[in-house]
């Protein structure tokens, strides 16, 4: 019965750690609605997974700074059970550029994508949340904004906008307490990729994974563990947090 789904928004769900969340997740008791801006062939694969364990799928590709896309997908998301009960503000991506290199549309560009976009969506559907039995909200920031200069690389640009959506993270978990809908941030560390793209080239990541204290990336399937466990009932006293997932990379 539709009452009885549980409605999860995903951004970012076509590769790496959104695809990863969507297969740890999918059951005959979840709605997805999830979108990715181009990577349709991806969305599509990662649909067709969750549609074999028994998943409903909704999925629409556009870009995250615009409000009227924005406001279609909490449409979507809504269709299935008439609410929405988690988000996971997954989307995002790295630059490198340092100081001198990058512009302020470029900065706009990426606080836009990675936090306007989640406080857009919040605003559209913060009623959603308190009406939930299950209400859950969690961010994906990264390390960047606060292991600073590994192997001498920054990424201000990136830092500037995860900076960003973890002061939105934790200001929307007070608000948000008094309804027993929990809001918290994952932090990753450096992470496996799904393709060849990268902000980093072969040479960058050898030096940067002999200075990793677990000696390895992480895998996406690891940071969609805890993800998958703080949307259950047994995370419902975890809110406001910004937990690492770094194989030991705070420790630096």
């Amino acid at each position: 019965m539709k009452s009885l789904m549980k409605s999860i928004l995903i951004t970012g769900a076509a590769s790496g750690i959104g695809a990863a969340i969507v297969k740890k997740t999918a059951s005959k008791n979840i709605s997805f609605t999830l979108t990715t801006k181009s990577n349709k062939q991806g969305l599509r694969l990662v649909s067709e997974y969750a549609k074999k364990k028994g998943a409903s799928v909704s999925s629409l590709c556009g870009d995250l700074t615009n409000k009227k896309f924005l406001e279609d997908l909490v449409n979507l998301a809504r269709k299935e059970t008439g609410n929405i009960d988690q988000f996971i503000a997954n989307a995002g991506y790295a630059n490198k550029q340092k100081f001198g290199e990058f512009d302020n549309d470029e900065i706009n560009q990426s606080i836009q994508t990675m936090a306007t976009s989640f406080s857009t969506i919040i605003n559209l559907c913060i009623e959603d949340f308190k009406r939930s039995n299950n209400g859950r909200i969690i961010t994906i920031s990264s390390f960047v904004n606060k292991n600073i200069g590994l192997n001498d690389n920054i990424f201000p640009v990136t830092a500037a906008a995860k900076g960003a959506l973890e002061g939105l993270t934790k200001t929307l978990a007070f608000q948000l307490a008094k309804h027993h809908v929990t809001v918290n941030s994952i932090s990753p560390g450096y992470t496996q990729k799904d393709g060849s793209h990268s902000a980093l080239s072969s040479l960058e990541w050898d030096q940067i994974i002999s200075k990793i204290p677990i000696s390895r990336l992480a895998k996406p399937e690891e940071v969609a563990n805890l993800i998958a466990f703080l949307l259950s009932k047994k995370a419902s006293y975890i809110t406001g947090q910004i937990i690492n997932i770094d194989g030991g990379l705070s420790l630096i």
